[in-house]
């Protein structure tokens, strides 16, 4: 089933721990990107949730945001994280030896430094299980949202391969008319010029003529592409860049068809053909 990648996603979860909110939002990308924003208490499980992402989704730009507020009437006492302030102070200094003149390091820039000012109680195993199971049951929703999303980028896409496949229709009904004009036509210049013809010389030029305006060949391509596409929107596995593919054959052959045709009728239904493909190749640009 086509995916779209664009989808939104929403839950929130509340224990002993406190509570917990969790927004998934993704776009069209053309390979996974995602960007987390995730509060100190939980960096730890960012690699992780990183994994469980890449291991649901393939395409698309997703903005991942968790907030937590800690239960009401818990107030917990303040804790340095020796190892963190460390490694902040000997960063502070080696900048320091770099600069020219004399620096100062603030106390309160360095408490407010990520990692090194802890709040004891804070965070912990089962908050860190709590964000890990509110995370999946999000991507599960974001995952139904975008697949709800493609099943109408899907109907979409039918409907205009229907659309296609009627104006390939019409176009190869006209076919021998078309051609019985281009002899017509012929022969008339043929009477005008009232000279001796070759009749063979004339049959050779009449093939070659017709053989330049020949469009078989692009309307069974046409016809196999938009097969192509049914399959691929109706299939399991990711079909962005297939579909992608098949647009960029679709134009390839209206736009032929168009050159090689002789018939005002033809030649609009061509344009108008270039206009569904044009359509599609916008919708497709949504698919995972």
């Amino acid at each position: 089933m086509i995916a779209s990648m664009t989808g939104f996603a929403r839950r929130e979860a509340t224990g002993e721990w406190g509570t917990l909110v969790c927004e998934l939002r993704s776009v069209n990308h053309r390979f996974l990107e995602a960007g987390f924003r995730l509060p100190d208490e939980l960096r730890s499980a960012e690699g992780e949730l990183r994994t469980r992402l890449a291991q649901k989704l393939r395409r698309g730009k997703v903005d991942c945001s968790m907030s937590y507020r800690r239960p009401a009437g818990v107030n917990g006492s303040f804790e340095v994280d020796a190892l963190a302030l460390e490694r902040l102070l000997h960063a502070a200094q080696t900048v320091a030896r770099s600069l020219h003149g004399p620096s100062t390091v603030n106390v309160l820039d360095v408490l407010r430094w990520p990692g090194v000012l802890q709040e004891e109680g804070a965070g912990g195993e089962a908050l860190l299980a709590a964000a890990g199971a509110l995370f999946a049951a999000t991507l599960e929703d974001l995952s139904a949202a975008r697949a709800r999303e493609g099943q109408r980028l899907r109907e979409l896409l039918e409907q205009r391969c229907s659309a296609l496949d009627a104006l390939v229709s019409t176009v190869r009904a006209r076919v021998p008319e078309v051609q019985a004009r281009a002899r017509t036509r012929l022969n008339e210049r043929i009477a005008e010029l009232a000279a001796q013809v070759d009749r063979e010389r004339l049959e050779q030029e009449l093939a070659l003529l017709l053989q330049r305006l020949d469009i078989d060949e692009e309307l069974e391509r046409l016809t196999g592409h938009v097969a192509e596409v049914r399959r691929v929107i109706g299939g399991a596995e990711p079909a962005g860049r297939r579909l992608d593919f098949l647009m960029q054959e679709l134009n390839r052959e209206a736009n032929t068809l168009s050159s090689k045709s002789q018939d005002l009728e033809t030649t609009r239904s061509a344009v108008d053909m270039k206009v569904l493909i044009e359509q599609m190749r916008e919708q497709v640009q949504n698919a995972e």
